[in-house]
């Protein structure tokens, strides 16, 4: 009896360390800033209902009096809410006086999302530049007949089938430059002459999904990273394919720039899929020396991601 006892103990304490396998790896690759191929990069994306998932498992846990993985996974769902409780709570902003300037990112979801749609989001929001992921020639032409144009004359389109088409639209003229590198076809940037010898820089950001090239994304998402003291001012919006748990995604932002929804405290406002809005995969990197006085998250019929839009006031 008491040996059988001590193999169903060491079978449910066996059975709760699988368990809590997914915490244990989430917290390890979180702390250590390693994601991994693209079943590690997709957990990761989790983490904020991997916290959720920890506390329940320790409640567990701790109910079958197994005191020990009860208390470490407490301790790992505490370390993983450290990570993530900056996403909630507004930030100072720095001094600004500047020109202020409306930015929106839409992923068209491979060129389907209304074209009316994202007119009226710009007209109503007011937006000066605009940043469109998935384009291709026919949801250029589209956004034409439906006057984006007409709104924002300015453009630096790379339209093309799939998931490779990007563009930057703006009120504002624009310049092509070459922000990033390899990447720059599918990641236009432009320089954005703003009047009184202002000038803003401008990426449309779409590195690949780590789903269907992990090391594609590794690499894209590295060509954004270039610190602000080596260019000047800079917005990078779009589609990361990334949370702010990717550590990838945490580079870009070390080399100066700051998560729009995150310093607004909406970091944790999900963009995709659309429908059943999950992860935050979309964002607005804004140069540390500049205010970001709102954030919003916006949605955009046809698409499979949320629009994100920030209003940027220069220093």
């Amino acid at each position: 009896m008491a040996m059988a006892e001590d193999t169903r103990t060491r079978l449910v304490t066996g059975l709760l360390v699988l368990v809590g396998l997914p915490l244990l790896t989430v917290a390890a690759l979180r702390t250590i800033g390693y994601d991994g191929g693209w079943y590690l990069t997709a957990l990761i994306a989790l983490t904020p209902y991997v916290i959720v998932y920890g506390v329940l498992f320790a409640a567990l846990a701790l109910l079958l009096r197994r005191w020990w993985i009860g208390g470490v996974a407490l301790a790992l769902s505490a370390l993983l809410a450290v990570y993530v409780a900056p996403r909630v709570v507004a930030d100072d902003q720095p001094e600004a006086h500047g020109k202020t300037v409306r930015v929106l990112a839409s992923n068209l979801y491979l060129g389907k999302a209304d074209p009316a749609a994202i007119v009226r989001l710009v007209r109503e929001q007011r937006v000066d530049v605009l940043n469109l992921l998935e384009m291709t020639p026919a949801a250029m032409a589209g956004l034409e007949k439906a006057g984006l144009f007409q709104t924002l004359p300015y453009r630096v389109l790379h339209p093309a089938s799939g998931v490779d088409g990007s563009g930057i639209v703006s009120r504002y003229p624009l310049t092509e430059e070459d922000y990033t590198g390899d990447s720059a076809q599918k990641q236009p940037g432009a320089e954005a002459d703003l009047g009184d010898g202002v000038t803003l820089e401008i990426v449309a950001a779409h590195p690949r999904s780590p789903d269907s090239g992990y090391y594609e994304w590794d690499q894209e998402m590295r060509d954004l990273s270039r610190a602000i003291g080596e260019h000047g001012l800079r917005v990078v919006a779009g589609d990361f394919n990334a949370t702010l748990d990717h550590a990838a995604l945490r580079t870009v932002l070390s080399r100066g720039y700051v998560d729009a929804g995150e310093a607004r405290g909406d970091g944790l406002i999900p963009t995709w899929p659309a429908s059943t809005a999950f992860v935050p995969l979309d964002h607005v990197l804004v140069d540390k020396r500049a205010a970001i006085r709102d954030y919003r998250v916006l949605d955009v019929a046809g698409s499979d991601h949320r629009a994100v839009y920030a209003e940027v006031q220069l220093p």
